[in-house]
């Protein structure tokens, strides 16, 4: 009840004084809340200096301590008041304040803003920044509405007195007044919030900005100045053409780079906008009726494109995603949400090293995303070739290299081909296990990979205790089509020699015909015993026939897992099994290995 009664006494005194203070430019101040000690005072102080700027802590006399925002103008503290109080940033009963009610500062610690002499502010003005109408025709699925005719030289205004300019400003909107602020961000000038209130941050921001560019510093923008600040932060979209496309198809509407993009075609759930000038730059607008666990799927689905690389930050929500994939060609950008049972949002690709143009044009997207009624109906292009590599007419990421590898050990260690991990900036074993390499003899030809989890194989191999007889039966498993068919093939051959062709011993050769997707396989002797590891054909000059295949011997392999700290696993028995329980061992410890770029 006092402090309702201090409140309404302050009121009262100020409405003469609030007269007073727009015409002379008076400073004055917002308060927003009083505690009856200290303690509670500065508590609270530093509670409001979390999220708002300018917050200061005055002694109000009759042991009140007050907590104020400022100093301000008086047009300024008024937009202030109405920006916060709407928000709900501080309280309802706010006001606005005089430096004669104000007594010692107590906070921020050692701040006396009432003893510097004459306190003044000044203010900034902005010019706004006009979008083209838009008029849909509702007979159309697209509407990208016609660019005024601009002059070819702008007409310059005549500058303003910092007194006109002061003036005019008290004019200004709250989005133009946020538009100032976040030019001035833009720049580098400006580092607090986006809120419409030209406070002491904004007003140093100006003031920066002006010295910075030759102006006199005097916080207050000029209608030359504001036109300048606007030119450069605009001149980073000059080219791109972007407007505001309506989409009635997928029920969207939002700026698009028309000058780099254009509708080519839909396939549910996307419309597709690509490339018009041969560059990387694409977008997907995203369209389908679902709930949370198609919302889930849609965030699962996407991430297996080659839109979306495989580097950056991912955030899936009951009800959106967030999307961001880089490598060295691409950044892609990917928001969707779910309303009232309808997932909307779109994908910006953008081409690597256009950072700024890319971040302005990923803001003015989603500054301007509008849900229409309607999303894209869920047949919409299905009649269109269909390939396994494509999801809705996009392509899957795939890997650079698949080739085989086996089981060496039951904590999912596994053996391949030196060749399957070169150069790559992820490995998987069967598409879904990340993997690290462990051990790489390239002269050998042979790696050793380890799960980035514990994984629990089936079988592991084991390797034959005796030499190889010449002229045996052999069989190698692999996955020959490097991963299109889900399962590894088996391959039946004999064993030719114990030696390569010029007396290697740590190779054996094979009679049988192999794919490069083979490589790293496990070769089996008639006993289901592991002799080797199926080696590369090679290219060059020379080329073998198409029977003759090598495999690294299997004393190469366990000598090579030992030396890494793997303890190889030999087998015992020595009765042939049929070529079908062989098989069935062989698929349990195969393994398809990829490299990712």
């Amino acid at each position: 009840m006092v402090r309702l009664f201090v409140v309404f006494v302050a009121l009262f005194a100020s409405v003469a004084q609030l007269a007073r203070a727009q015409s002379s430019d008076q400073v004055v101040w917002v308060q927003i809340e009083a505690q009856p000690n200290l303690q509670d005072g500065l508590r609270r102080a530093q509670d409001y200096a979390r999220t708002l700027s300018d917050v200061n802590g005055f002694s109000l006399g009759s042991g009140w301590y007050g907590i104020v925002l400022g100093p301000y103008t008086a047009a300024d503290a008024e937009q202030l008041l109405r920006v916060y109080r709407n928000d709900g940033l501080i309280p309802r009963d706010s006001y606005i304040a005089f430096s004669a009610n104000l007594g010692r500062q107590f906070f921020p610690a050692g701040a006396d803003l009432l003893r510097r002499g004459a306190l003044t502010v000044q203010p900034t003005p902005q010019e706004t920044i006009t979008l083209p109408d838009d008029t849909p025709d509702s007979t159309a699925a697209l509407v990208v509405p016609e660019q005024p005719t601009l002059p070819s030289e702008p007409v310059a205004a005549p500058d303003e007195t910092p007194a006109e300019a002061r003036r005019n400003e008290r004019n200004l909107s709250a989005e133009e007044r946020r538009d100032i602020q976040t030019a001035l961000q833009w720049a580098g000038f400006y580092t607090s919030t986006i809120d419409g209130a030209f406070g002491r941050g904004t007003r140093n921001s100006m003031s920066a900005w002006q010295a910075a560019n030759g102006f006199e510093a005097t916080g207050v923008l000029t209608t030359e100045q504001r036109a300048a600040l606007f030119q450069s932060y605009n001149a980073v979209l000059e080219g791109l053409d972007l407007r505001p496309v309506t989409d009635t198809k997928t029920g969207i509407e939002v700026k698009m780079p028309t000058a780099k993009v254009a509708l080519d075609g839909y396939e549910a759930p996307f419309a597709r906008f690509n490339a018009t000038d041969g560059s990387a730059a694409r977008v997907l607008l995203i369209s389908q009726e679902g709930d949370t666990n198609t919302l889930a799927s849609l965030y699962q689905i996407m991430q297996t494109l080659e839109i979306v690389p495989l580097e950056g930050e991912r955030s899936l929500s009951r009800t959106s995603f967030t999307l961001t994939g880089r490598n060295a060609e691409i950044v892609s950008e990917t928001r969707a949400s779910l309303e009232a049972g309808q997932i909307k949002g779109f994908t910006l690709i953008w081409p690597a090293g256009d950072e700024e143009r890319r971040t302005r044009v990923l803001a003015e997207m989603q500054d301007s995303f509008l849900r229409l009624p309607g999303v894209l109906d869920p047949s919409e292009g299905i009649a269109q070739q269909q390939q396994v590599d494509l999801v809705a007419g996009l392509q899957i990421r795939t890997p650079r290299v698949s080739r085989s590898g086996f089981f060496v050990d039951g904590a999912g260690s596994v053996v391949t081909t030196s060749d399957a991990v070169q150069s790559c900036t992820r490995i998987t074993l069967d598409e879904e296990f990340e993997a690290e390499l462990d051990t790489l003899d390239p002269e050998l030809g042979i790696a050793i990979l380890k799960p980035s989890q514990s994984l629990a194989p089936q079988q592991s191999a084991r390797f034959s205790p005796v030499p190889p007889r010449l002229k045996s039966d052999v069989a190698v498993a692999g996955y020959s089509y490097e991963g299109i068919l889900d399962a590894p093939t088996m391959t039946f051959g004999t064993l030719s020699d114990v030696r390569g062709l010029q007396g290697e011993p740590d190779l054996s050769r094979l009679a049988l015909s192999s794919l490069p997707g083979d490589a790293g396989g496990p070769v089996f002797d008639d006993n289901g015993h592991v002799l080797g590891m199926l080696l590369p054909r090679g290219g060059g000059e020379r080329r073998l026939p198409k029977e003759v295949t090598f495999a690294l011997a299997g004393s190469a392999i366990t000598q090579v897992m030992e030396n890494a700290g793997l303890v190889p696993d030999s087998g015992i028995g020595t009765d042939q099994l049929a070529p079908e329980d062989i098989t069935q061992r062989a698929l349990a410890m195969t393994v398809l290995v990829s490299c990712w770029e």
